[in-house]
């Protein structure tokens, strides 16, 4: 089932068609000559002539709704918020949309245009408007709501076009890669915007509180990936490629995650409390500003304990505490270095200090421990022996790993005990595995190259898929087409 079909727009046919293909799959012949193969073969013959059939019943419901006339009647009142005093009816337009199993369906349905203001001509007006009919439908672009929002999933979760484009074809969506790119940013763009537009609610002081974190235990986690970013070298282009030369940039990516345990510890997947991801490549102030807008959309002040953890880095250290304080997170606040980051640097402070790979493991083990027993001032001093006795390179080293222990104990950062008392998290393993997912698996590469803009998108998608709110975050985008001021 490759080559797209046109619907008959006749159910009686299509159930027709479907039972005599499918009554000749179930035939069962030459019992002795079938095998594994056999059967996957006959299996997916009976899959795609189902995928068929679910086409030709879509493009039917969207014929019979594109010839109801309170369905158009409805298309024109629910989009009236695109539409203006200068906005005519001018004719129809005929449109293909795409469904599932390769089925397309022609419908011709009533087109809207603008006056255009600069002209002099009485009653001139402009070709472009906009039908709304596909508006309110969600399917401008062609494709039915739900295969648009397929493509854009496989788009942004598949590890590349190429890939997305041969799974697409196995679910019955035949479209070209380059179809599936531009579909797939479009859709993240309209999600980045909806995203800009409670940035600017919250500058406003007007941003919704929902407060789904009431009475709740929440754990906030942040850190940094990388991505090779490109940038467009200045001058003339290359004559054989008519192109710009550019540099790889390397850029780190800035993630969050916020979720919730019960009082075990355990993540908490219910719908009612949904994960939220997100990240940003627009460095640590504009990432500060989404921090903030989804903490207080989710209502942080009204939690019941909060632990926002992370590993060392100045940037976090220096400006998310304050805005926790600015927020009004509950008293039952904890603020600490990610255990396993910490723990690699007393790993590292061995390896300096040690000639021997038993001392080194014997010492990293009880060090280890300490830490998390809360002994972190024992074992500075521990680390400070070794320091007073070491020269060179290597003492430079065991400063270095030292240092960054004694800077987490001077910020209040090492209350493991404390912590793990509350039965909340040590580590930063949620946000990790994020930019594992978001990240590496897809926009970390050799000879991976990212527009800034596909980058940001691309991040923003794939963080809603992992936080298993995609369809979630499809509805808010398939409303904003009624709400021009929000997509």
């Amino acid at each position: 089932m490759n080559k797209n079909i046109h619907s008959s727009l006749d159910l009686s046919k299509s159930l027709s068609n479907f039972k005599e293909k499918v009554t000749k799959l179930l035939e069962i012949k030459n019992i002795s000559e079938w095998s594994a193969q056999t059967f996957k073969k006959r299996e997916e013959e009976i899959r795609n002539t189902a995928l068929t059939l679910a086409g030709e019943c879509v493009a039917i419901l969207l014929n019979k709704l594109s010839q109801s006339k309170d369905a158009l009647d409805t298309a024109i009142t629910q989009t009236r918020n695109w539409q203006n005093q200068t906005t005519k009816k001018h004719g129809t337009y005929q449109r293909q949309i795409l469904t599932v199993g390769h089925v397309k369906v022609t419908l011709s349905l009533p087109y809207l245009v603008e006056r255009n203001k600069q002209s002099h001509q009485k009653g001139k007006y402009l070709k472009l408007g906009f039908c709304p009919f596909l508006k309110w439908l969600g399917i401008e672009e062609g494709l039915t709501p739900h295969v648009w929002a397929t493509i854009t999933k496989y788009g942004a979760i598949a590890g590349s076009f190429e890939a997305a484009r041969t799974i697409l074809t196995d679910w019955g969506i035949k479209i070209s890669i380059k179809r599936i790119e531009r579909i797939t940013y479009y859709f993240g763009k309209i999600g980045i915007n909806l995203r800009q537009s409670k940035l600017s609610s919250l500058a406003l002081g007007s941003l919704p509180i929902n407060n789904l974190l009431k009475d709740q235990r929440v754990v906030i986690a942040v850190d940094g990936g990388r991505t090779r970013i490109r940038i467009n070298k200045k001058g003339r282009r290359k004559l054989k490629t008519n192109r710009l030369g550019f540099t790889g940039e390397w850029v780190e990516p800035k993630l969050l995650t916020i979720y919730t345990v019960n009082e075990h510890g355990k993540k908490i997947r219910r719908s009612s409390l949904p994960i939220t991801n997100d990240g940003t490549y627009l460095g640590y102030q504009e990432f500060l500003s989404i921090l903030e807008m989804y903490l207080v959309d989710l209502g942080i002040s009204q939690a019941k304990q909060v632990l926002f953890v992370a590993d060392g880095a100045e940037w976090i250290w220096k400006h998310i505490p304050p805005l926790l304080e600015k927020l009004k997170c509950p008293s039952a606040t904890y603020q600490l270095l990610d255990f396993y980051h910490a723990a690699s640097h007393l790993q590292d402070f061995a390896d300096a200090a040690f000639a021997t790979d038993n001392e080194r493991q014997s010492w990293f083990k009880q060090a280890r421990k300490a830490l998390k027993k809360g002994q972190a001032l024992n074992l500075m001093r521990d680390m400070g022996e070794f320091i007073a006795s070491a020269t060179g390179e290597r003492c430079k080293t065991l400063i270095r790993e030292r240092n960054y222990i004694l800077k987490a104990y001077r910020r209040r950062l090492l209350n493991y005990p404390l912590v793990a008392a509350h039965q909340l998290p040590l580590g930063s393993g949620a946000v990790e595995s994020l930019i594992r997912q978001a990240v590496n698996l897809r926009m970390k590469g050799n000879g991976k190259f990212w527009l800034q803009n596909n980058a940001e998108i691309m991040l923003h998608l794939r963080c809603q898929w992992i936080a298993g709110s995609w369809n979630n975050f499809c509805d808010s985008i398939f409303n904003s087409f009624l709400n021009p001021s929000s997509a």
